[in-house]
């Protein structure tokens, strides 16, 4: 059995608030009523040209229906080239069409390199852009119909500080309409925008708190941006050494998505979570119920292997370090049908004897998804070896 590295320093990080959260533009651009199109029956007066842009532009449509990324594309890109010809550049038709094509140009690809990505995101970010200036023209800087190209705009801008502006933009236009549904969405998206970015503080923040808010007065507890708005309060809570707030609602959102036929990512996170926050507050037995949960959840596999859910690593014996010294050690154990670590043993080991005693005493804090063979959990045997390493920058 070869052994996981994990790699100890004598210094911690802080916990970084990183939040796996979908993006929340709200989707105005296909259902955008389109201002050129003739009916059907006037098609035999148009021109070779217009009938061409009619047939792209449906061809565009039922892409969408069908969920057909690779073709909403395509014919995004045509029609918006073939409409650009048609109506001309400062058309809100043109406007709608570009909107269509930067849409379907954040579609992620997993199949795209970093370039080509990037790519992507600046002709995206430059289609938002044409379609904001004919936006401003026609309807005013701070109108309703411009968050969608400043949400576009700035989550496809490759300028974090203009990013910025446009998320803070997009919100007060907002904070205005009196619509707190419409609010709280664009606050998400700009927190979202922002949260793993320099331009982090406590306005991004609160951005969060306050759309959770809003869900909570507007929305049944089951709608799904409620329960998400709820998985990001927690995690935000977490971050900021929040526990006691942190608990109850990683707690609902596993009560909220466990009524679903299938297991929702936020689910799995939040138990992980919990195994985490009730192992701190010594609650073992809170924390191997989420561990089980884990374990059991319907998209896993009948065979699973266990997995780690909760890690503390050990404390750098402070003689080691001040004679810099490093080392490692490596560790076998067993993962109990509770997910607990049992019978660990060091089989190797380099450096000061501290490190073991070091190592031996956080296993005893590690949790796990027990493994499961034909859907019940068993018992397995592990090897990890735990690498004591120096910053000597």
């Amino acid at each position: 059995m070869s052994p996981i590295h994990l790699l100890v320093k004598p210094k911690f990080l802080g916990l970084t608030l990183l939040i796996a959260a979908p993006s929340f533009l709200l989707s105005a651009t296909e259902s955008t009523p389109f201002f050129g199109l003739k009916s059907a029956s006037d098609i035999s007066h148009m021109s070779d040209m217009a009938v061409t842009f009619n047939d792209s532009y449906k061809v565009y449509k039922q892409a969408v229906t069908d969920n057909d990324a690779a073709a909403m594309l395509k014919y995004s890109a045509e029609s918006y080239e073939l409409g650009q010809q048609k109506f001309g550049d400062k058309s809100l038709d043109t406007a709608n069409l570009a909107l269509n094509y930067a849409t379907a140009l954040q579609h992620k690809d997993k199949s795209l390199d970093r370039k080509s990505k990037n790519e992507r995101a600046e002709k995206a970010h430059q289609l938002y852009l044409i379609a904001l200036s004919i936006y401003e023209t026609e309807f005013g800087e701070d109108s309703l119909e411009t968050i969608d190209p400043l949400l576009g705009a700035a989550q496809t801008s490759s300028d974090a500080r203009k990013a910025k502006s446009q998320y803070h933009h997009a919100v007060g236009i907002a904070e205005d309409s009196e619509r707190p549904l419409l609010l709280a969405s664009v606050q998400m998206s700009a927190f979202n925008g922002l949260k793993n970015s320099e331009y982090y503080d406590r306005r991004v923040r609160d951005y969060a708190l306050d759309a959770f808010e809003i869900y909570q007065e507007k929305m049944p507890q089951d709608a799904l941006k409620r329960v998400e708005a709820t998985y990001t309060a927690g995690m935000i809570w977490l971050a900021e050494k929040k526990e006691s707030k942190a608990i109850p609602l990683f707690e609902e959102v596993i009560t909220q998505f466990s009524k679903l036929n299938y297991s929702h990512p936020y689910e799995l996170a939040s138990h992980a979570r919990l195994v985490e926050l009730y192992e701190k507050e010594g609650d073992s037995e809170s924390s191997t119920k989420h561990c089980i949960a884990i374990g059991s959840m319907r998209p896993w596999q009948e065979n699973q292997e266990q997995t780690p859910l909760y890690r503390i690593n050990p404390k750098y014996p402070m003689s080691a370090g001040r004679t810099g010294r490093e080392g490692w050690v490596q560790i076998a154990f067993t993962v109990n049908e509770s997910g607990f670590v049992t019978d660990p043993k060091v089989v190797n080991s380099k450096g000061s004897s501290g490190f073991k005693r070091a190592s031996l005493k956080a296993l005893e804090k590690w949790r796990y998804a027990p493994k499961f063979v034909d859907g019940k959990p068993v018992a397995a045997d592990s090897l990890v070896q735990l690498d004591f390493t120096l910053d000597r920058g």
